[in-house]
């Protein structure tokens, strides 16, 4: 993803007709008859409240007026997100019946009028159906666990039904789930269970299943639709419920407010699964992992909340909160029975930087024809930037470009004689570091032009001189690497200012703006709807204190282009020298959404190029052919490539215990023999059976060629040479 800095001035001013808006369909609610509710037998009815309402209706109105692409809402957009919609929930078509389909037709084109006026009752009826069909299944399920299953039958369990019709009698229905419920059984009797555990562990796991059907609340449907709703205009405009706004937003900054503890879910307790070093947790040595988490208050005095049987979202939200206040857990230590009186422990919340997913640095030894080549790499996970400490004017804030910057410094030190930026898996980030990382490579510049909706171009650039590495660069990408990465990788290109490696990229070439949905939407909103149904404000307003109340929005508002003219969307960023991909490049990328923007081209940047591979590049290109050639890595690489593909298109699996057994033998035979082979490749000793491999091994065959192409860049004769940036930087 790729995202612009919200400048609060803007969004008040961009929405003061939104406020308007949003005033007079209040008014006109007030009036109005309230849609029709429709019960669905056999469950809860989970049903959509006011503040839903009108997200909706004010998403609606954002995207209607501000997207990027002005797309109107109409039956043909209607269409779409109900086919999103039912995709969502039964891919496979696992669970609706037929004549659940035939039922819903009559919401097809009107899912767009129920957008723009917030009623959500259809689709809320739409996903209680689901339910209903997803618990009858699980029920279903569960009673054939008292059947024998004979595994000697040669008949198949058909997985993979998105292209099959949807069932129509629940005869059918019964034997497809029959059929699968034997393939689960069968898995468990292969990993070594009798019947009588496999029957147990399963049912287990169909209860827990029930149980955690049972659990999902109106946000959770919410967000189901609404993500319906907003992927059918394009791939990147999204909601964020109050607690994916949240986690969104830890995501963004690498860094969240809270105890410094890792939680999960286990026989309905909120167990600690992880301490953060330094963090209030592990620093009061009070709390240990494994101890289950039974209550929750706010402050010295407030009063305990028990979260036995709550989901782990809703005791996270409860547990983080602003750093200096403070939150008391009672704790059930590991060991000690439930009916064990629980300690309580005091803690004050404070930053926790999540270090494991921030940038890192490795030195690569290379020796090239006796020569000794040290490669730094820098891997790069996000373009990520704490906001909030960004705005306040810290100069300090937690950043991608100024940990890399760290990073740089510390290896510069260590004396390596090229970098290697690995910006595999990076799906992008924040706009301004975009450009500010690009800027510790090139001494001034246009990075980026962004393309607002009325034609108009900014361009952002880079104004700092100095520049923290001038030597040798690479940029290795993958198919994975979007938006911000396709900047930051396209600018360096376009520059001449490094070697780019790898696969073409995503082709995410719009920007979004996060808007907070709470600056956004008039307080007396929520009054208004409350009164429509008798309640006071505070019984519609929940929050806690690490949420917002309304969710967030991140608007696709521009689209943004090269330096050089051409947009990255669908296109991506073509490496100068190629490898195989290994993720399906017919499956992923932003060429395979329907509802994407095309590719165009504006004027190019005014800007000065400080170097060109052209010369050079042939050669590399020889050199990295040459190796693949006999590579082994390189052609397991393919193989594996091709055995994907041969997978995919699989559609059934065998219930035959026999076949299959001697089909995964086969498979894990050839798996370890296989990596053994990589292993003896990379100099590595081969592993006996059994026997797992040592933590901080490395087998990234294309992180280490992509060192070695930089390293035969470093050994040439002809090399990049800059006439702008200070040699030996």
């Amino acid at each position: 993803m790729f995202y612009k800095t919200p400048d609060l001035k803007q969004v008040k001013d961009m929405f003061k007709k939104v406020y308007l808006v949003l005033v007079l369909g209040a008014t006109l609610a007030c009036s109005a008859k309230p849609a029709k509710i429709i019960k669905v037998d056999g469950v809860k009815n989970i049903q959509p409240d006011e503040q839903q309402s009108i997200v909706c209706k004010t998403i609606a109105t954002l995207i209607s007026k501000y997207n990027y692409k002005k797309v109107e809402l109409n039956d043909s957009i209607s269409v779409v997100i109900y086919n999103r919609y039912l995709k969502t929930m039964d891919e496979s078509h696992n669970y609706f019946m037929a004549s659940d389909i035939l039922d819903f037709d009559k919401y097809k084109t009107v899912l767009d009028d129920d957008a723009k006026t917030g009623n959500l009752n259809d689709a809320f009826y739409i996903f209680n159906v689901y339910q209903k069909r997803y618990i009858e299944r699980m029920t279903y399920s569960i009673s054939q666990l008292d059947n024998n299953f004979d595994f000697s039958k040669s008949d198949n369990f058909t997985y993979d039904r998105d292209n099959l019709p949807y069932v129509s009698s629940v005869a059918e229905m019964n034997k497809l789930w029959t059929e699968r419920v034997k393939y689960d059984m069968l898995n468990l009797k292969l990993a070594g269970n009798d019947v009588a555990k496999s029957k147990d562990l399963l049912k287990k796991r169909y209860e827990n299943l029930l149980s955690q059907a049972n659990k999902l609340n109106n946000q959770d449907v919410f967000q189901v639709f609404m993500d319906a709703f907003t992927e059918s205009i394009d791939p990147h405009t999204s909601y964020f419920n109050p607690a994916n706004a949240a986690n969104f937003n830890i995501d963004m900054s690498r860094q969240l407010e809270g105890i410094g503890a890792g939680l999960n879910i286990e026989n309905e307790f909120v167990i600690i699964k992880s301490l953060t070093a330094g963090g209030p947790a592990e620093k009061s040595k009070q709390v240990n992992v494994d101890d289950r988490i039974v209550g929750v208050a706010q402050g010295p005095g407030g009063e305990f909340q028990n979260v036995v049987g709550w989901r782990i979202d809703n005791a996270i939200a409860l547990i983080r909160g602003k750093k200096g206040t403070i939150v008391r857990l009672e704790l059930l230590p590991k060991g000690q029975s439930v009916g064990s009186k629980p300690k309580i422990v005091e803690l004050t919340r404070e930053k926790i930087i999540l270090k494991d997913e921030s940038a890192k640095k490795e030195i690569r030894t290379y020796n090239q024809n006796g020569k000794i080549v040290k490669i730094g790499v820098i891997s790069v996970p996000a373009f990520y930037i704490d906001f909030n400490d960004y705005k306040s004017g810290n100069p300090n804030y937690k950043s991608t470009t100024h940990d890399v910057k760290l990073l740089i410094d510390s290896l510069k030190q260590q004396g390596v004689d090229g970098i290697v930026m690995d910006m595999r898996q990076n799906g992008g980030g924040s706009l301004l570091e975009a450009v500010d990382l690009t800027g510790l490579f090139i001494k001034t510049g246009p990075v980026v032009q962004v393309r607002n909706p009325n034609n108009e171009i900014e361009v952002d650039k880079d104004e700092d001189p100095s520049v923290a590495y001038s030597g040798p660069l690479a940029i290795l990408v993958d198919r994975f690497s979007a938006s911000a990465t396709e900047i930051f990788s396209g600018a360096i290109q376009d520059y001449g200012r490094g070697i780019i490696l790898g696969t073409q990229t995503y082709g995410k070439g719009s920007v979004q703006n996060a808007i907070d949905l709470d600056r956004v939407i008039p307080p007396s909103m929520l009054e208004r709807a409350a009164a429509l149904v008798g309640k006071d404000k505070k019984s519609v307003k929940v929050s806690t204190g690490s949420q917002s109340v309304f969710g967030q929005l991140n608007l696709t508002i521009a689209k943004f282009y090269r330096i050089t003219g051409n947009s990255t969307q669908h296109k991506g960023v073509t490496p100068d020298i190629t490898f195989p991909s290994v993720i399906p490049m017919e499956k992923y990328g932003e060429d395979t959404e329907p509802s994407a923007m095309p590719f165009d081209i504006i004027a190019k940047s005014d800007y000065t190029k400080v170097g060109d591979f052209t010369s050079v590049l042939p050669q590399l290109t020889k050199l990295h052919d040459a190796r693949m050639a006999t590579s082994p890595n390189y052609k397991f690489m393919l193989e594996d490539i091709a055995e994907g593909k041969k997978h995919e298109a699989e559609k059934s699996v065998t219930l035959n215990e026999q076949k299959l057994k001697d089909q995964r033998d086969s498979d894990e035979k050839k798996q370890f023999d296989e990596n053994n082979q990589r292993r003896v490749a990379m100099g590595l000793q081969p592993l006996k059976k059994g026997q797992t491999r040592q933590r901080g091994e490395d087998l990234d065959f294309l992180k280490r060629e992509a060192g070695q192409i930089l390293t035969d860049y470093i050994t040439l004769d002809n090399k990049f040479s800059s006439t702008t940036l200070p040699a030996g930087n």
